[in-house]
């Protein structure tokens, strides 16, 4: 994946672009803007203060601005809203650096808000887009993330942190693979039993349903490419087409088939 920066829409709310970058080194920046990012394939680690954030298709990133950062890319692709700042306001409801979403960093994208993103973002690459439209779907899409109550438990300490990090790293890399509980927990250095608990209590899921979650993001943005269903269902390792077609049936309310086709309209 080649490195780019991919300015969608510039609207008179905000502006959204898609970013893509490659495996690289450390890459230094400042924001000076608050932002939501949406990542959608791949996954990167975002150290910002004290906090060591992994943004991968199942997660929110809320991006403070005036902050300084550091990122480290394993290839990942990410929609980033940069809203204006008195439209972010308003929709958050309160003094935006002392928000508990933009305090927190990170929440996990439900799947509806999954496929939301996906065909937002084939729509916004669209050549005839309605502004009015575009503003619409933008505010729908901020709200979307904001709906959520930020109180769940967040890991405390760098072992645990480390921990949650790395069996997220884990889960990304064997999304076409057949997983065992024991084999994570033996790379992350943790027993089943443990990890499985804090994961839940951290994540709000299993470590199952996170995993699932993660190869059906990565199905939302391979079906409008695809032709062959059960060769992109065993590549994200599911066992059968009818298995994939039962999650994502399960998760967005659809078949594979009818979304590709909506996205593909």
């Amino acid at each position: 994946m080649s490195d780019a920066r991919i300015r969608l829409l510039d609207l008179s709310i905000g502006l959204v672009e898609d970013v893509r970058r490659g495996d690289g080194h450390p890459d230094s920046g400042f924001s000076p803007d608050f932002q939501i990012a949406l990542p959608y394939r791949g996954l990167f680690l975002w150290h910002v203060g004290s906090d060591e954030i992994v943004g991968d298709p199942n997660q929110l990133i809320f991006v403070r601005g005036g902050e300084s950062y550091r990122l480290t890319t394993r290839g990942f692709a990410e929609l980033i809203v940069t809203p204006r700042l008195e439209v972010l306001s308003e929709i958050a409801g309160g003094c935006l650096f002392e928000h508990p979403l933009f305090r927190r960093r990170t929440w996990r994208a439900d799947p509806q808000l999954q496929s939301f993103r996906t065909r937002f973002l084939h729509w916004a690459r669209t050549p005839e887009r309605d502004p009015l439209a575009a503003e619409e779907l933008v505010l729908q899409l901020l709200r979307s993330a904001f709906q959520h109550d930020a109180r769940r438990e967040r890991p405390t300490g760098t072992t645990t942190a480390r921990l949650i990090r790395r069996t997220k790293e884990v889960l990304q890399s064997q999304l076409s693979k057949r997983v065992l509980l024991t084999d994570v927990a033996r790379t992350v250095g943790a027993s089943p039993a443990y990890l499985t608990d804090l994961f839940t209590r951290t994540e709000g899921a299993s470590l199952h349903q996170y995993l699932t979650q993660l190869r059906l993001a990565r199905a939302l943005v391979e079906l409008p490419h695809t032709d062959d269903l059960t060769a992109l269902a065993l590549d994200l390792g599911f066992s059968s087409h009818s298995h994939f077609t039962y999650a994502f049936r399960r998760g967005f309310g659809c078949t594979p088939s009818q979304f590709r086709e909506s996205t593909r309209a």
